[in-house]
């Protein structure tokens, strides 16, 4: 067992936050299609369109995310953690903002808008729960099983 004898950098370490959003982003393409006719059976073609934006709106909170963290995470433990928590209030806010510049807009169905941030932020935060690895041996995901 080797011991290293200078400080270990923070460029040592993977990318961990942008491979989990990626990770989240990428299972959330193939489910979106069907969000978008959902909601467009349901509530026209205005909530066809109204759920695609939400779902924009989602993915890119996540790419917003995943870029801070790993910007910040890059220059210090203290800074880091101000990101996390200021930085969340801040991507609320956008969030908010998003909507708040469409609400009025003839093709936006609040409802289905609503939906679709709430129901894709939550279901993709779960299910990258099952996906996220929690051990210094592989941070951010878990190694695929299969290819093991």
């Amino acid at each position: 067992m080797s011991v290293s004898s200078g400080p270990v950098s923070a460029l040592d370490s993977p990318p961990v936050e942008r491979q989990v959003a990626g990770d989240m982003i990428r299972r959330a393409l193939p489910v979106a299609p069907v969000l978008v006719i959902v909601a467009a059976l349901i509530w026209g073609l205005d909530g066809g369109f109204s759920a695609a934006y939400g779902l924009a709106i989602v993915l890119a909170n996540f790419a917003l995310a995943a870029a801070a963290l790993s910007w910040a995470g890059r220059r210090s433990v203290v800074l880091l953690m101000g990101v996390a928590m200021f930085g969340y209030i801040f991507r609320l806010a956008l969030v908010a903002g998003a909507v708040l510049a469409v609400k009025d807009l003839a093709w936006v169905e609040l409802v289905p808008l609503g939906l679709t941030i709430v129901v894709t932020h939550l279901g993709l935060l779960f299910w990258e729960t099952s996906k996220v690895s929690a051990s210094l041996a592989f941070p951010g995901l878990k190694p695929d099983q299969r290819s093991a």
